[in-house]
């Protein structure tokens, strides 16, 4: 079975607005409500590619709620713990100004929640994929990835790992299957500023050498990089199409490597397919259907 995990889901409130103007009422052209987290993100996108997953995760609030409801809308299994103290996540996109968000903070989440997750991870045995992506909130400790980790040790589970800065320098003694930083992650983590796949290389190779097998760089329209277990080095381009919509692209990213992983174990197909699957995510006012994933990926120069 594959676990997903998002400590920090949201409904995401994803507008366009033209000529938008500070300090003035804007009113929207479009809008769309989507569940939203990482960690969601990658569980919908396995759904779309027809791989089932259990979406682990805190809800609270009336924003609580209906993430759970939409997601199971979706057909994915929601196994979410409640929380009392504050709700989840509003977060607004403003997508006609490219990156422009702002992200509510969530709940709090005491010790008795963070057990109560411990206790459902303390399931997963050899052959489970276990997927830990996205921030946490303020009232958790930012080494409860390396907590679940070390939990989990010798126990056979293949984990991925998409998170920024200490969340994900903190799991690599543990040995991921796969971390999937971007390239402007990769480069603050080490001090260095990474424009080309060139320059990523060597950045990916030295978070292998610190205990990642499979180190994933997603660099927006320069395409990505995989450094892979196998000792190969893969890179692309970004494929051609036009940018809709990227919220959610990385994580499609994530979901498409680890289908294509399942699928014939071999790292080419799996970079190609993640590849894919994160640019039809990007080409889409929703995360990608199989159909247009399939799409980008029979197009790629990859063939």
């Amino acid at each position: 079975m594959i676990y997903t995990v998002t400590f920090n889901p949201s409904l995401d409130y994803i507008v366009s607005v033209e000529d938008f103007k500070l300090g003035l009422t804007n009113r929207t052209d479009s809008e769309l409500m989507l569940p939203g987290g990482k960690g969601l993100n990658v569980s919908m996108v396995l759904g779309n590619l027809g791989i089932k997953s259990t979406a682990l995760g805190f809800a609270a609030g009336f924003t609580g709620a209906e993430i759970i409801r939409r997601i199971e809308q979706m057909g994915v299994k929601a196994d979410f713990i409640p929380v009392s103290n504050g709700i989840s996540r509003i977060n607004l996109k403003l997508k006609s100004i490219d990156g422009t968000e702002i992200n509510g903070c969530g709940p709090e989440i005491d010790e008795e929640g963070i057990q109560q997750m411990m206790k459902k991870l303390d399931v997963l045995r050899e052959g489970d994929v276990l997927i830990l992506a996205g921030s946490i909130p303020n009232s958790m400790p930012d080494d409860i990835y390396r907590k679940i980790m070390a939990g989990l040790e010798g126990r056979g589970v293949m984990i991925a790992v998409d998170a920024t800065k200490e969340l994900l320098t903190n799991v690599l003694e543990y040995r991921p299957f796969l971390v999937k930083p971007n390239h402007h992650e990769l480069g603050e983590i080490f001090g260095a500023k990474l424009t080309t796949r060139e320059e990523v290389i060597p950045y990916a190779k030295k978070m292998q050498e610190m205990g990642a097998a499979n180190v994933l760089v997603s660099m927006a329209g320069s395409g990505a990089v995989l450094a892979a277990e196998n000792g190969c080095i893969y890179e692309a381009p970004a494929p051609e199409g036009k940018l809709v919509n990227g919220v959610g692209a990385g994580d499609s990213m994530v979901a498409g490597f680890i289908a294509g992983w399942m699928e014939k174990k071999d790292y080419e197909f799996a970079f190609f397919m993640g590849v894919a699957a994160g640019s039809a995510s990007a080409f889409s006012e929703q995360l990608a259907t199989r159909e247009e994933i399939e799409a980008v990926y029979g197009r790629m120069a990859h063939k």
